[in-house]
């Protein structure tokens, strides 16, 4: 089992609750930080002095103050600190279920878990420490499908917007539209049929209706 861990996040009643799991787990070298930048310098000291974190528990999202940060967020720290660090197990501890999110953090971060904070995130959490501990990849139950056979393109942010404006009724033309107003490119009509007629392909429908009812049932948007 891991013997030093380090966890970052901003609200102190979160770090307590991750911290009596690890307690629970007979883990007691623990260590507690709210920035993403203090995170990385602990981890970089400890590397110094040859007693390294065996695991780094950490939030994405981190409120911003007065202080000037090179990681604003988890997802920043997580990319940089397996770029340098990759064999650093880290386990994303986070609110946002966005399944799309989720894929970037396992998949392009390579997060070795990722928990959803909630009802029974701390059990989540205890049990994604002991399968990570193991050498073994977790996800929480309700964000499962985000690397399912489904999901294996990768899925952007315009192509969750066009998604999106489609569930809410609008047609190619609208979506253009509210493209060109938004400065979203490509806005065109034409790239937009092609973008929906490449999603459906992937997604096997045979329609835009059958197209949005699949992925709110995968739960991509």
């Amino acid at each position: 089992m891991f013997k030093k861990v380090l966890v970052s996040d901003d609200l102190e009643c979160i770090n307590e609750g991750v911290v009596s799991v690890l307690h629970g787990m007979n883990i007691e070298h623990i260590t507690q930080v709210a920035y993403c930048d203090d995170a990385f310098l602990q981890i970089e000291k400890a590397i110094l002095v040859k007693e390294p974190f065996d695991l780094f528990i950490t939030d994405l999202s981190f409120v911003a103050d007065h202080r000037s940060q090179k990681y604003p967020s988890g997802e920043t720290l997580i990319r940089a600190l397996k770029e340098k660090y990759p064999g650093l197990k880290i386990i994303a501890y986070s609110v946002e279920d966005n399944l799309q999110k989720v894929r970037n953090i396992v998949l392009q971060c390579n997060a070795d878990a990722y928990v959803c904070k909630g009802r029974y995130g701390l059990k989540q959490l205890a049990q994604a420490i002991n399968e990570v501990n193991g050498g073994k990849q977790y996800l929480s139950p309700q964000v499962a499908n985000a690397i399912q056979k489904k999901m294996a393109i990768e899925i952007s942010d315009y192509d969750i917007e066009i998604l999106k404006l489609l569930s809410q009724g609008f047609i190619q033309k609208e979506i253009s539209f509210n493209f060109t107003k938004n400065n979203i490119q490509p806005a065109s009509v034409s790239s937009i049929e092609k973008k929906i007629s490449k999603l459906c392909d992937h997604f096997k429908a045979r329609n835009t209706t059958q197209l949005v009812a699949i992925v709110k049932d995968i739960g991509l948007i």
